[in-house]
């Protein structure tokens, strides 16, 4: 019978495994309880194997190998002994079940598979799910991955006949090591070696077990039919990396509304910086320019900014800077911004933070009011004249411009036909020859 579980009930039959086949048998750590909770397990098995997912017992999947027992997977990610944050090395990512549980504890998570075809399947499903601090690698796992050694913790999801020296020496002093270790490859005894110093190590024996046999170098010789499975697809290295959306996930700071947010994160990171650009991820909603309208208060009464210049058409800005530092034209007469692009700067929440900066502005002496500024150019003819005005006042001589910018005479009524007529569309190419 082939069973249909949604989402929820995966997540139901989670927790309940959890429970009773994890928390209930002794594990403790709250790290390693709440990553078992995160990780669906359904995702690294075969398709008709998913209603089994929370089921304690290790199940069958590609290439004749299995994934872990749940209770197994969370009793050695707990002798690991982490705090967070640490880098892992893990030898035989079968599914990548087991790395997936501990990345969500870990800072960085190596994983290698000596199978090809396991080793692509399992990096292309921790990709797909967003374990982008996964990174796996097709090779002899008895060897480690000594480019990314020393390792806090290195964990062998199989049985070796004895602990491979390359793992002992890429383990960090302070680290532990979790194997199964048996000369019989039917009977293993689970062991957590502690390095202690560079050439001392402390043994542990912390259960019975039985797990597939480690396969390698310093491990057990392949059978023959171990060595056609073990033949490489082709040999490879898979570091995940975390799309753009995953990247901002991880890194953003979310506020649950402009008027609640606190700021303290955020200048702390600004620092001394001279200049800070507001991005514009959301460009045009109001929670975006009431964020913007919080931010820039922010900076100018605690980091002490000076100006804010906008992308904004600069002869009207300069109508605004007039109002908020008590210059030329009083209140009644702003008519800032009356032409495109009305929406973005003549809205209400653009005219808040305006009016806030005049009252704030009142307190100061005149010299170190807080300016507004522009820095686009939309309306060509108002522009031009500005400019000539302010030449005629301050450097009559300089006003000669007025004979350069008389090739934009015919386009100042309609300053758009003028940049159609530039297009690279309408452009004629140069003969070739």
């Amino acid at each position: 019978m082939n069973l249909h579980f949604k989402k929820q009930d995966f997540a139901r039959l989670r927790d309940e495994m959890v429970e009773k086949a994890v928390f209930r048998r002794g594990v403790r750590s709250e790290l390693v309880l709440n990553a078992m909770r995160a990780v669906p397990r359904e995702a690294f098995l075969p398709d008709q194997l998913r209603e089994f997912a929370y089921q304690d017992s290790p199940l069958p999947i590609e290439e004749g190998q299995t994934i872990s027992q749940p209770y197994i997977v969370a009793f050695m990610t707990e002798a690991l002994a982490l705090q967070g944050g640490e880098r892992i090395l893990e030898i035989g990512a079968g599914s990548g079940y087991a790395a997936a549980v501990l990345s969500r504890i870990a800072g960085d998570v190596y994983t290698v598979e000596r199978i090809g075809q396991l080793a692509e399947k399992a990096a292309s499903t921790l990709a797909d799910l967003g374990y982008h601090n996964v990174h796996v690698r097709h090779e002899d796992g008895t060897k480690g991955w000594p480019e990314h050694a020393p390792y806090d913790g290195i964990v062998v999801a199989a049985g070796g006949p004895e602990i491979p020296e390359s793992l002992k020496e890429q383990l960090k002093i302070g680290g532990r090591l979790v194997i199964p270790v048996g000369r019989d490859p039917r009977v293993q005894e689970l062991v957590r070696v502690t390095r202690i110093s560079e050439n001392r190590y402390d043994r542990e024996d912390l259960a019975d077990v039985r797990f597939v046999p480690l396969i390698g170098e310093e491990g057990w010789a392949p059978a023959p039919r171990d060595r056609a499975r073990a033949a490489p697809v082709r040999p490879f290295t898979r570091i995940i990396k975390p799309s753009l959306a995953q990247k901002i996930a991880a890194y953003c700071e979310p506020f649950e509304s402009p008027e609640t947010a606190q700021f303290d994160r955020l200048l702390a990171r600004i620092g001394d910086a001279q200049v800070v650009l507001l991005g514009e991820a959301s460009h045009g909603t109001s929670e975006f320019y009431r964020m913007r309208d919080r931010i820039s208060r922010e900076l100018i009464a605690k980091k002490g900014f000076r100006f804010v210049a906008i992308e904004g058409d600069w002869p009207d800005a300069a109508r605004v800077d007039h109002y908020v530092r008590h210059l030329e034209y009083p209140p009644s007469e702003w008519t800032a911004f009356a032409r495109f692009p009305t929406w973005m700067w003549r809205n209400n929440e653009v005219r808040v933070f305006v009016d806030w900066l005049r009252s704030h502005n009142a307190a100061l002496n005149p010299a170190k009011r807080v300016a507004f500024h522009g820095l686009d150019l939309y309306s060509l003819y108002d522009s031009i004249r500005a400019v000539l005005k302010d030449l005629d006042e301050v450097d009559p001589a300089t006003a000669r411009a007025r004979e350069r910018y008389g090739c934009l005479t015919p386009w100042q009524s309609d300053p758009a036909t003028y940049a159609m007529l530039l297009s690279p569309a309408r452009i004629r190419p140069a003969n070739r020859k």
